[in-house]
């Protein structure tokens, strides 16, 4: 299955150590969202948001991957599935159904996603913009 990941699974290290079986694939972008950072984890998010996106990688797991990404993401409780279609492909991602207010995230979760960024060579900027949002 395909999965986009946008906050530290972006990490090819910790998505690798996570998730054996996953392969990085490409990068890509979301549009019609933004990236946020809350609860009480001060973890990645993402909202609907007009004229926005959020780059984030596709990789391709297996069934045990996303069972392990269950556990990792907190599923059902902190996060619930979405799934959105990229070039006719169904794409499965995590998503916060309650959408508390902006947590800056700490140092050490911040760097996993700034490596990830790297990882997938992203545009940091999506990543600034939403440091700066609270």
């Amino acid at each position: 299955m395909l999965y986009f990941a946008y906050g530290s699974n972006l990490n090819h290290f910790q998505m690798k150590r996570r998730c054996k079986d996953s392969k990085f694939i490409k990068k890509i972008n979301l549009k019609g969202y933004a990236l946020n950072f809350r609860s009480k984890y001060r973890a990645a998010d993402i909202e609907k948001k007009n004229n926005s996106i959020v780059p984030g990688g596709l990789y391709e797991i297996s069934k045990s991957d996303e069972k392990k990404l269950d556990i990792y993401e907190d599923y059902p409780i902190l996060y619930k599935k979405m799934y959105f279609k990229y070039y006719n492909n169904t794409v499965m991602t995590y998503i916060m159904p309650k959408k508390t207010i902006f947590r800056y995230p700490t140092e050490r979760y911040l760097n996993v996603v700034k490596q990830g960024y790297k990882d997938c060579k992203l545009d940091k900027k999506y990543l600034k913009k939403a440091l700066v949002n609270f």
